[in-house]
């Protein structure tokens, strides 16, 4: 490895007396250096990726997913309020659904902008940003009494909400090695699930008595219960400011309180062979930045690179898809099968159930893999300093198992189309869905930890430019679904999103084989990331 020979000690502690007629050295002096660079080693390989606890890491993720379960959170309890709002405002339903179209095109955008501010300034500060305009949002949403302000408002809270989920993978990217980031995933994720499963039932309630404008009180309580827990007890853990979290801060980058208070380590070298790996060494602080104007065409230029297109495209296929199953299902089941508007926001409960235990089940599933995988390349895994991704064949880790998933997805969803126009028992469109959310949670999850994997410089802006495809996507299939519902058919239509489903095996072959191929092409081109 270039770095092993750039970065050896014994070359940085022994100066060249004569370059061009080295002097050669003694027996004794050959012993000492020998010591000095076995004790650099030695510092070096004693230093955790991570000097937080395993307990005090699953607090921060605690903390991460009750921040990323605004984004989906805001989206699944408007929905049943759409029609109280139209009554209420006086404008069409049609007006209404404008602002949910605003809200996702910002959903878009701003990911891109927070993803980039929160891998160089840090991800606490860029966290009490978010949550501080997400809870004036819902302030000015509960008090709004016209369309023009639900339109703006609701633009600024998804602004304030958006980017919770990048943020969040970026976070297991500081904290965890890559041997255990699965699992970390699967709790960071488990929030967004739980409020995709709660959120239609909550609103839906809240619609009906007392009112909607209590969802946005709720979601202001919410939101400050969030801020304030964040800004009590999370601590900063973006590499680039605080490297494997033992390097102090002061101002906002400080929890007020002292609970998740480190032991300071030794501050390593600044070289190490980490630096051409595409890491950071463990406890070193490669960036400091007070002030960095974000750059949303960081993200944009990540698409570029072969093997992270093909992995937002799997998750945002995916996600269209999910996206496209849910938006319809009230309409669907209240038209064919004749339940009332209350009852509607329980049909819900089957995806969202499916979601959560397939996210918590991926933790398991992506452990595993990744320990057969060392096995049968011969590497030993590291989980204190964190296995060099550049040698692993990760792509092979993380996409082991992938395959049962996206079948599955696929073709539950031809037959769930099938059921629906068939209009089997009400069950068995449920149970699909069940199978659905449970399978689509799994690819989420896998294409999600691998992304981040993949760009262990810039994991926010990695799921950033994955949030700028996958609202693309949502946002055109969700323009479309009722088009194609009413022109070709429940079945037909689900029979599509169903084949495209069934096509990211053929996106997932080609990450599978080449994508450690084209990392090393990027690497040897010095496009590390």
């Amino acid at each position: 490895m270039a770095s092993m020979s750039s970065g050896n000690p014994v070359d940085e502690i022994t100066p060249r007396e004569n370059a061009a007629c080295p002097a050669q050295p003694s027996p004794k002096e050959k012993a000492q250096k020998s010591s000095i660079a076995k004790e650099c080693a030695s510092d070096q390989s004693s230093l955790p990726y991570s000097s937080f606890t395993r307990k005090q890491k699953w607090l921060i993720i605690s903390l991460s997913t009750f921040a990323a379960a605004f984004s989906p959170l805001s989206s699944f309890i408007f929905f049943p309020a759409i029609t109280a709002l139209s009554d209420s405002l006086r404008v069409s339903v049609g007006r209404i659904n404008l602002t949910i179209t605003s809200y996702m095109v910002v959903a878009g955008i701003a990911p891109a902008l927070l993803g980039d501010l929160a891998d160089t300034t840090g991800r606490r500060v860029v966290y009490l940003l978010m949550m501080s305009i997400y809870c004036v949002a819902n302030v000015g949403l509960a008090l709004q009494s016209n369309w023009a302000a639900l339109f703006v408002l609701r633009m600024v809270q998804s602004f304030g909400s958006a980017a919770t989920i990048a943020v969040g993978y970026g976070v297991v990217s500081d904290i965890a090695t890559p041997a255990e980031r699965g699992e970390f995933v699967s709790g960071m994720v488990l929030g967004p699930n739980i409020a995709t499963a709660i959120g239609p039932i909550a609103g839906g309630a809240l619609a009906e008595s007392p009112g909607w404008r209590w969802i946005f009180w709720l979601l202001s309580l919410l939101s400050g219960t969030c801020l304030l827990s964040l800004a009590c007890f999370l601590p900063e853990t973006a590499r680039s400011v605080v490297g494997n979290g033992s390097a102090p801060v002061s101002g906002l980058r400080r929890a007020l309180f002292s609970y998740l208070r480190l032991s300071r380590l030794p501050a390593p070298p600044e070289k190490s062979s980490n630096a051409e790996n595409g890491q950071s060494p463990p406890g070193s602080v490669s960036a400091r930045k007070n002030l960095h104007v974000p750059n949303p065409i960081a993200s944009l230029k990540l698409l570029w690179a072969k093997d992270c297109i093909l992995i937002v495209l799997i998750f945002g296929i995916f996600y269209m898809n999910l996206s496209c199953v849910q938006a319809s299902t009230s309409t669907l089941f209240i038209s064919l099968y004749g339940i009332s508007d209350l009852k509607s926001g329980l049909v819900y409960l089957p995806s969202g159930i499916g979601s959560i235990i397939g996210a918590y089940g991926t933790g398991f599933v992506l452990k595993y893999d990744y320990r057969v995988t060392a096995r049968k390349h011969g590497i030993t895994i590291n989980i204190e300093g964190g296995d060099d991704i550049n040698m692993f064949p990760i792509e092979k880790a993380r996409f082991r198992s992938i395959w049962y998933s996206i079948s599955t997805a696929g073709i539950c969803t031809i037959g769930y189309g099938w059921a629906l126009n068939s209009r089997l028992h009400i069950a068995i469109p449920l149970v699909l869905q069940f199978i659905i959310g449970f399978s689509t949670a799994m690819v989420f999850n896998m294409s999600g930890t691998l992304l981040v994997d993949v760009h262990p410089k810039t994991p926010s802006a990695a799921s950033a430019a994955n949030s700028i495809v996958r609202c693309l996507l949502a946002g055109g299939g969700l323009a479309l679904v009722q088009i194609f519902i009413e022109n070709i058919g429940v079945q037909w239509t689900f029979t599509l999103f169903g084949g495209l489903c069934m096509g990211c095996l053929g996106l997932a072959q080609l990450e599978w084989s080449y994508g450690k191929l084209w990392r090393d092409k990027m690497r040897e081109r010095g496009a590390g990331r």
